[in-house]
């Protein structure tokens, strides 16, 4: 369907008129109703929500660390929204959190939610120039990073540079940090960094 120049000029004008005249109060008022009066055929509304207890959280999108309430029922998170109260985002979410549900669950053809298929829950490892992946518990993975890093820092580490000078670093590793972290588990991991040597450090949401 192709809109002219005049017939859009005719539609914007006169979609600001009618919303200049509902905030002016031009818009229809809505019936009074009394309070005493039975109202036939009308049934409350039942909210998804009205049962579930109510977690605080920090959105895992990025570093900006809004706040978001989970709805938990059964063990299961019903639906997510921003946190009001909280300081940072005031309750509203952008488009990356506000579908923070379908990082845990989908739905369905029936619309029944279902875990999401395309969320990692178990430890996947591919040796290298396989091509398949294994699974493998949490305790094997980190015992096998703890090794290679180790590994990695007793092979590169270096006491002093072409001058003479005392670094004691490691130009061979390298650390991302995560928006899904705490401040008080960033700060650890940012100590273990300095501790090990390693210069290259950054964060997912500067990059």
């Amino acid at each position: 369907m192709k809109i002219s120049r005049r017939n859009f000029l005719w539609v914007s004008g006169a979609a600001i008129t009618a919303s200049l005249a509902a905030k002016l109060g031009c818009a229809p008022k809505e019936p009074v109703v009394d309070p005493g009066e039975e109202q036939v055929g009308v049934e409350p509304e039942e909210l998804r929500v009205q049962y579930a207890s109510t977690v605080t959280q920090i959105c895992s999108i990025c570093g900006v660390g809004c706040g978001v309430l989970c709805y938990v029922e059964d063990g299961k998170i019903t639906a997510v929204e921003g946190d009001p109260d909280h300081p940072i985002n005031e309750g509203a979410l952008c488009s990356k959190g506000s579908a923070l549900y379908n990082m845990y669950y989908i739905y369905d053809e029936k619309g029944n939610a279902i875990q999401n298929p395309q969320r990692m829950t178990k430890v996947l490892y591919r040796a290298p120039k396989a091509t398949d992946w294994v699974e493998k518990s949490l305790d094997w993975a980190i015992d096998e990073i703890a090794k290679r890093t180790k590994a990695t820092r007793d092979e590169y580490f270096k006491e002093k540079n072409a001058a003479g000078q005392t670094v004691n670093r490691c130009e061979a590793l390298a650390w991302v940090g995560s928006a899904m972290c705490t401040n008080e588990e960033n700060y650890l991991f940012r100590k273990l960094v300095a501790a090990t040597g390693i210069v290259n450090n950054d964060h997912c949401a500067r990059l």
